[in-house]
């Protein structure tokens, strides 16, 4: 009996070394309870050397066992004895498989982080050197993960090879390498003392800027706001600036893209009065790019730089652009900047908007693309914050209606959605006169979805206006629809009593929504019937238990009898929630 434990033990580690990859994979993804079973001592002495001689030919086995091998420390004995998991995840660190290496470095930061001071001098550091001076490229690509790790805990003169070492690496002859090195550049920096910041890092810095694979320079654009963030406000204006500048003219569209997407991290980095010299004129560059990709990611960051400059300074520089891409020839420009230009009111106050932005705004709700307007529409409240919706509301009204009956099915979806914010800004009057009818229009929609988002619809403006509204503009429209002839709209308007039921209190639920459900239950449609039951089920805990015995339970009761299985199954379903919910009070 005592072999018995050992026993899948052993079918585990005979797995390891089986022809069907599935079987490998299942024992190196338990490699824990092997190890748990083997012991601690046995663990660092016959399966860690194992693992480091597997050299499986499957890249799926060697991301599992990279990923393990992570997290394996209790099982060798604790941190001192950590250093016996660096063999085989250095391997590991050398295949070809870019998610492989990405996983046996990730595996051993995390190791080295928890290992002791004098085992990283002893151990890791010559690992990461040794990666670094690697034949192959993917040793090197490795390499450069490494050295946050190594570099705090190296001693002085290791410290300077290490710098050395990753210049080195910054200068490779495979673009590979130095992508690696620019990528991880901003951890590397993080760790090394200010003094040689300046100097060496900022040298590899300059190099790499001047790099000429452009997928090089973009991860150099990263580093930008890393470094920026480490270096003092004036020594950041110095290195970092002059190269923002250049970055945002290279000929690469893709670098100026992501010079576009970092710029407002760098302006927070540079501080106030720079980014008004300097980085102003860049933007502006940006947003009138001749590449599209570059001119939607700039659009983009329009109102968090506008935060940062004084209203005049926006007015003066940024405006003219904004005016300009609002009628791009690129829809896609055209919606990324409808999508934040709103943002923009609060920072210009109320008369430059009216002056300015509104003609804008306007301009955008006339758009042919639906989700230029969407967008413009989405973020109604933060312009209704500054200048009120009356001067938007004559133009939103026909951008609304267009909506709402476009062919796109997912647009009319969308409108729906914020039908329920337009409510809250535009107030109940112009609802009345203007939204109403569109509200009852899309019950009755074609496509599921809008109906049931229509019926979601109806429940929120409930809420938002109250029951009493709701009573003398939504309740009698929709029950009058439950004679439609139409199996699906009379579906819809069950669903629209469910969930107005709560909203409307136990009185109005029982004297006016009730006796509707009740009598769809009569309905020929076995559809009908256990959508009946469904809402009976969900209406009961608002309604008084006298409501419940005298009216609920014999209809579910009936229907319980029906012919149609499914009306069976959710009629009984309801009556025994009703009975659970009787027995625990």
């Amino acid at each position: 009996m005592a072999d018995e434990p050992l026993y899948p033990i052993a079918v585990l580690i005979d797995e390891l070394k089986n022809d069907d990859i599935q079987l490998r994979l299942n024992s190196i993804r338990r490699l824990s309870t092997i190890a748990r079973a083997l012991g601690e001592e046995r663990t660092r002495r016959e399966l860690i050397p194992f693992l480091s001689e597997n050299n499986d030919d499957d890249d799926e086995v060697l991301l599992a066992m990279a990923e393990e091998l992570g997290v394996f420390i209790p099982y060798v004995g604790g941190v001192e004895h950590a250093s016996v998991l660096l063999p085989p995840l250095e391997t590991l660190c050398t295949v070809e498989e870019t998610c492989v290496r990405d996983k046996a470095v990730e595996s051993l930061c995390r190791i080295g982080s928890q290992m002791r001071e004098n085992d990283l001098v002893e151990h890791f550091i010559p690992l990461v050197k040794r990666l670094a001076a690697g034949e192959w490229f993917t040793a090197r690509v490795s390499a450069c993960g490494l050295f946050h790790i190594a570099y705090p805990s190296a001693p002085e003169p290791s410290k300077a090879e290490l710098r050395s070492t990753y210049s080195q690496l910054c200068q490779d002859d495979m673009p590979m390498v130095r992508r690696s090195a620019a990528s991880n550049l901003g951890k590397f920096a993080a760790t090394v003392e200010y003094a040689h910041l300046k100097a060496d890092i900022m040298s590899i810095f300059d190099d790499l800027t001047q790099d000429d694979q452009d997928s090089v320079r973009l991860l150099a654009v990263e580093g930008c706001a890393a470094l920026g963030k480490l270096l003092e406000p004036q020594d950041c204006v110095a290195h970092i600036l002059p190269v923002i500048a250049n970055f945002s003219q290279d000929k690469s569209w893709r670098v100026r893209y992501m010079v576009a997407n970092q710029l407002y991290e760098l302006c927070e980095a540079v501080g106030p009065e720079p980014t008004r010299t300097e980085l102003v004129p860049a933007y502006v560059r940006l947003l009138r790019d001749n590449e599209a990709e570059v001119r939607i990611a700039a659009a983009g960051k329009v109102t968090k730089f506008c935060r940062i400059l004084s209203p005049d300074l926006a007015i003066q520089h940024i405006l003219p652009c904004v005016k300009e891409l609002s009628s791009d020839s690129s829809q896609h420009v055209r919606s990324a900047l409808a999508s934040v230009i709103m943002g923009m009111a609060p920072v210009l106050g109320k008369e430059a908007t009216i002056e300015q932005l509104l003609p804008i705004f306007l301009s955008l709700l006339k758009d042919e693309f639906p989700d230029v307007r969407l967008n413009i529409i989405s973020k109604l409240d933060q312009v209704n914050q500054v200048i009120g919706i009356d001067l938007l509301s004559q133009s939103l009204l026909p951008a609304i209606v267009e909506l709402a009956e476009d062919r796109h099915w997912r647009v009319r979806l969308a409108i729906i959605e914020y039908i329920p914010l337009l409510a809250s800004q535009l107030g109940v009057g112009f609802f009345d006169d203007k939204l109403g009818a569109l509200c009852m229009q899309w019950l009755q929609d074609k496509v599921h979805s809008i109906r049931e988002a229509a019926a979601n619809n109806l429940k929120r403006l409930a809420e938002e206006f109250g029951p009493e509204w709701a009573m003398q503009h939504i309740v009698p429209q929709v029950l009058d629809m439950i004679s439609n002839p139409h199996y699906l709209y009379r579906m819809t308007v069950l669903r629209a009593i469910s969930l107005l039921a709560p909203v409307m209190g136990a009185e109005i639920t029982c004297s006016r929504l009730l006796p509707v459900v009740i009598a769809a239950s009569k309905d020929r449609v076995p559809n009908i019937k256990f959508n009946v039951a469904k809402v009976l089920e969900s209406i009961f805990p608002i309604v008084d238990q006298s409501v419940v015995e005298k009216t609920i339970r014999p209809c579910l009761v009936e229907l319980s009898e029906d012919p149609d299985v499914d009306v069976r199954f959710f009629s009984n379903q309801a009556l025994q929630a009703i009975d659970h919910v009787m027995m625990s009070s």
